[in-house]
């Protein structure tokens, strides 16, 4: 699918964004992880979460039939870059899954392999739960995830005491798992994955285990082992846990701020008044605001309760648009990592060259988004440089024109984005693949005033 952009438009009103897929991923473990049944709403379609789900519908009989069938219900399209679409934003029977846990050592050997799809989430931290599981498992994906680095997650795990085999530091994982302990594990490269993966493993584990971050990325694992009462501390970028059991619980999955993140991105570019609702609020989630903040783009953050520890809120568009380029360092890139494209859209009008240093991560996401974004802020009219793994903007506008989303969800939504502020008409060619994360955005910027239109 393409979409028409026209510019001119205004974007305002109330919206609301899918459930939040890095949260959803931590809750299924842990719901099937309890004793008791955990009734989980909001939880997204996509088809990674889904990969989670069948995978643990294998290790868990309890559990077993409530997976299967909310895994197997609706229906889920593959892009040709191997990512994957959700299905459903609103609340309905499909929405909540109800699950029956277990303690881990109740699960059983797979009778085959855990096929991941192209979840590298939930390949990272089903390798930490599995590490501290008797049982052989062997984790599969398709063949983008396949060519990912697993080292950096098999290490520290090998360290605990489990035996972890890969083919040359990638995909397929085998996995024999028992008695752990405690590490302290230095994190050389941020990544929430692994981070999850080593406390998790540490959740069952003799003794405590500790991950040192260079900076800290989401929290969302700590949070949740928090929540349930597992021993949590936390000293600036280093997370302890100790092992413990936990009951079930519910909740439902806030929104994703990823998300929240392009329709902020487009009420700034054309001057309107936004209102995001139920969106998930967690900090380690939100420094993209603080960069809009400094390219002089103002998000007014409202919290209004708490799910399972993580806050829920709202967000809305006090000024815009972009004032002001900026420079995000190496350090403080990871922290932005899935924002990236779209602060790099809204560079384009900052009215002087943006930075985004040390990006070099974004060449092994679901396409070489540095080259991407590269091409499609050209195909849009501006102005861009890729040096090595820095990217710089240039902030003179977008003239209109072309560009081409790359079967990345992401890509694909920020050009359209971005061309909401372009001087001349627009056309985003596979725009189909924000279905990935946000299977309604086309509508959504309809809806909310964007003069957009889906083309076959």
């Amino acid at each position: 699918m393409r979409l028409r952009v026209q510019p001119g438009s205004s974007v305002r009103g109330t919206a609301w964004v899918p459930g939040d897929k890095s949260i959803a991923h931590r809750w299924l473990i842990l719901g099937v992880m309890g004793r008791g049944v955990s009734r989980l709403a909001g939880v997204p379609r996509s088809l990674d979460v889904r990969s989670t789900a069948a995978c643990l519908a294998q290790l868990a009989p309890k559990a077993r039939p409530a997976l299967d069938l909310w895994a197997r219900k609706g229906s889920s399209t593959v892009e040709d870059g191997g990512s994957t679409w959700n299905v459903g934003t609103t609340e309905g029977p499909d929405d909540v899954v109800e699950v029956e846990g277990e303690e881990p050592r109740a699960f059983v050997e797979p009778a085959a392999a855990l096929e991941c799809g192209n979840s590298g989430t939930t390949m990272r931290l089903l390798s930490g739960v599995l590490a501290a599981v008797p049982i052989r498992a062997v984790l599969v994906g398709d063949a983008s995830l396949s060519s990912r680095p697993m080292d950096r997650v098999a290490e520290p795990l090998r360290r605990m005491g489990a035996a972890i085999s890969t083919s040359d530091g990638r995909p397929p994982l085998t996995i024999e798992g028992g008695t752990l302990h405690g590490i302290r594990h230095v994190v050389a490269t941020p990544s929430a994955q692994v981070k999850g993966a080593v406390l998790l493993a540490g959740s069952g584990a003799d003794g405590e285990t500790t991950v040192v971050e260079p900076v800290r990325t989401r929290d969302h694992t700590e949070r949740l082992l928090a929540a349930l009462g597992f021993p949590v501390a936390i000293r600036g970028n280093e997370v302890t846990v100790g092992a413990g059991e936990h009951t079930a619980f519910e909740g439902r999955v806030p929104g994703d701020p990823s998300s929240a993140a392009f329709l902020v991105a487009a009420a700034a570019l054309t001057g309107s008044d936004l209102t995001i609702e139920g969106v998930g609020l967690n900090p380690t989630r939100l420094h993209f605001l603080e960069v809009l903040g400094r390219m002089g783009v103002r998000v007014e953050v409202s919290v209004d309760r708490h799910e399972v520890g993580e806050p829920v809120g709202s967000l809305r568009v006090a000024a815009g648009p972009p004032t002001a380029p900026v420079v995000v360092s190496a350090d403080e890139l990871p922290l932005v990592i899935d924002e990236v494209p779209i602060l790099a859209l809204l560079a384009t009008r900052a009215g002087g060259p943006s930075r985004f240093e040390g990006a070099g991560e974004l060449r092994v996401k679901e396409s070489d988004r540095l080259a991407a974004l590269a091409d499609g802020i050209v195909g849009l009219g501006g102005t861009v440089d890729v040096q090595g793994s820095d990217l710089q903007v240039g902030g003179d506008g977008l003239r209109g024109g072309s560009a081409d989303g790359r079967g990345d969800h992401r890509i694909a939504m920020a050009l359209a984005v971005g061309a909401l502020g372009a001087d001349g008409p627009s056309e985003i060619a596979d725009i189909g693949s924000a279905a990935v994360s946000f299977p309604s955005f086309p509508e959504t910027l309809a809806r909310l005033g964007a003069d957009v239109e889906v083309l076959p």
